[in-house]
């Protein structure tokens, strides 16, 4: 299945970091993609993701960047 991918550019934090936090709590494990266009919301969904052992791959995308969140 084709994970959806979560748009939160041009929300300010913490919005994004809580999004990808929702989205954690509700699949558990899976992928996770979601679109940033922020440098902070880049680091602080990172190192969530980090934090509960997802691993994350980060690809520039346009304007932002494309988190790719795996466990």
């Amino acid at each position: 299945m084709m994970a959806e991918i979560k748009d939160a550019r041009g929300l300010a934090c913490p919005e994004p970091v809580l999004m990808v936090k929702n989205e954690i709590d509700k699949i558990g494990g899976g992928t996770i993609k979601v679109l940033v266009n922020t440098v902070a919301a880049k680091e602080n969904i990172s190192r969530l993701a980090g934090n509960q052992k997802w691993s994350v791959s980060i690809a520039e995308e346009g304007d932002g960047w494309l988190i790719t969140l795996t466990k």
